[in-house]
Parts: structure tokens; C-alpha cells; sequence
């Protein structure tokens, strides 16, 4: 019986490779890798999708299982069908959402319904934020204030590991220090709301899936990736998602959750982000969540 491997490290879970373990566990042939995402998934015939989590990254299949089990109903997610752990891996079966996802199709979307669909989008994160369900408790951090406290403790070496040029580095500290990020109320988290992470089939949103790195904490954690991968710096999408939202958002402190964000990757936004009018970093908020100069998409 094909078996899963201990997965010390990436290569060891390529896709490919773990098919007949897959298919193993699940009975079935009818399995195809996806190219994409940082986790192994597969479409299982057409209508199922199966996801799996290397033991590095067991705790995650909790979480997802966790967060679909208490939005679904409440929010277009998949459905999980089933779920359990093998050879030390855990997997998540659930129903596929149709379509494609919202990155793949927006090239081919009319203004109109790009417009649409961002206020669509804007209405399903206030409806994120809004869950209130004791399931939820359970996500992490335990304590908002420490986790923010302990990013910040090593922002500077976060970003030079990424390659960050060292002027933007230097700048970080100071700009932090300016910033009042207060005492938010905690909500539950998508941390990766994005185009690629939202499907969609005859104009319509059908799903929001991708939850293994949801959180508890403040909602402009969450716009870090509306700005940087909803709106891309394009001020008008980025005030009709507010507006359906219901409620605005400091600029500035959008930022400094970008800073902070666990998977802050700052040289890839400067390549696939407009550039601010100057180089400090109240130009780059103002240019990323701001109303700043519309960016051709």
C-alpha cells in the first residue's frame, strides 16, 4: 500500500510524487494534482477536491476544517465531506467550487461587472469579520497584542531575508513607531483575501476557499491582501469594496500590518504594484490603500 512520506522537506511533497498515496487513500483513480497553491490539492472527479498538509503543517488542517465547519452557510465555502490524518499527514476532502478563480477571470471581465464584483466582495468580508461562533475561539493568536508585539520584534530581520533593498528597511522602525495600531476588537480572519482565492462562474462569486492560515485579530489585517491583491493600488476599487464593506480604513496602519504581515513579501509587491509618487512609506500607503491614482490592471 502506497504510503506518505515523512515530507522533511518541500521536495518530498511534490504533487506528482504523492499521487499514489493519494489515490490509495482515497480508493479512487480518478485524482489530478492542481499546479497551484503552497499545499499539495487535487480535483477528485468533478466535483470533489482533496487537500493535504505535511506533519510540518498538521495544525492547519484544524484550522481549515475548523473555519469551513462554522462559515459554511453563512459564507459561499466549501463544504467538507470528510477529513482524518494519515502516515502523519492530514487531509481535507471537500466539495469543489465551480468556475474559475476571480485572478484567472478578471482579464476578460467588463468594467461593470469587475465594479460588481468587488462590492460583492466587500459584503462577503464584512460577513467574515461578523461571525461570531465559539468554533472560531479556538484559531490563533491567543492574544492579538502578543502577536502583533512579537512581529514587530523581528520586522527588520523578517525583511531583509526577503531581499528588501535596505533603504526601505531602515525606514521601517520609524514608521512603526508613528503608527497607533489601538486595541481592536478580535474577528475571525481569511489573512489571504485575494483574487486568487475567490471563485467565480457566469460573473457570480461562488465560493471563497484557501482558510489554513485564518486568524483571530484586527479587520485591517485583513486589508493588507484586499489592497495589494483585490484593488492592486487602483483607489476607485478600493473605495467601492469599502463602501460595501461599511466602514473605512486607515491607510497607514493598512500599511503596517503589510509590514507585519506573516508572509510580508515587500519585493514582490514593488514588482507587480504601482509605485509610489515618492519613495517613503506614507507615499506607499496613500498609493496602495488610499484613493491614489487609478493603476491600469
Amino acid at each position: 500500500m502506497a504510503t506518505f512520506p515523512s515530507a522533511a522537506n518541500q521536495t518530498e511533497f511534490s504533487r506528482a510524487a504523492l499521487l499514489p498515496a493519494v489515490t490509495t487513500l482515497l480508493g479512487r483513480a480518478d485524482v489530478v494534482p492542481f499546479t497551484e497553491g503552497s499545499l499539495p490539492v487535487y480535483a477528485v472527479g468533478d466535483d470533489l477536491v482533496l487537500k493535504l498538509y505535511p506533519p510540518v503543517y498538521l495544525a492547519e488542517s484544524t484550522t481549515e476544517r475548523t473555519v469551513l465547519e462554522a462559515l459554511h452557510g453563512t459564507l459561499p465555502t466549501p463544504a467538507v465531506k470528510d477529513a482524518g490524518e494519515r502516515d502523519g499527514w492530514g487531509w481535507l476532502l471537500m466539495e469543489r467550487l465551480p468556475g474559475a478563480t476571480l485572478a484567472d477571470a478578471w482579464p476578460t471581465l467588463s468594467t461593470e461587472d469587475r465594479h460588481r464584483l468587488v462590492r460583492e466582495l466587500g459584503e462577503l468580508l464584512a460577513t467574515l469579520h461578523a461571525v461570531d461562533d465559539p468554533r472560531l475561539a479556538a484559531l490563533a493568536p491567543a492574544d492579538w497584542a502578543e502577536f502583533v508585539a512579537a512581529q514587530r520584534a523581528k520586522v527588520v530581520e523578517h525583511h531583509r531575508k526577503t531581499g528588501l533593498d535596505e533603504a526601505w528597511v531602515a525606514r521601517i522602525p520609524a514608521f512603526l513607531d508613528t503608527v497607533d495600531l489601538g486595541t481592536p476588537p478580535v474577528v475571525p480572519l481569511h489573512t489571504e483575501f485575494m483574487r486568487e482565492h475567490v471563485m467565480v462562474a457566469d460573473g457570480r462569486i461562488t465560493g471563497v476557499f484557501d482558510f489554513e492560515p485564518a486568524m483571530r485579530g484586527a479587520a485591517e489585517y485583513d486589508f493588507v491582501a484586499v489592497g495589494l491583491f483585490v484593488s492592486k493600488g487602483d483607489g476607485d476599487l478600493l473605495r467601492r469594496f469599502l463602501d460595501a464593506y461599511g466602514q473605512p480604513i486607515d491607510p497607514r496602519r493598512c500599511l503596517a500590518y503589510a509590514l507585519l504581515h506573516v508572509y510580508s513579501n515587500f519585493p514582490w509587491y514593488f514588482d507587480v504594484l504601482p509605485a509610489p509618487p515618492e519613495p517613503t512609506l506614507d507615499a506607499l500607503a496613500t498609493a496602495w490603500w488610499g484613493s491614489g491614482q487609478r493603476a491600469a490592471q
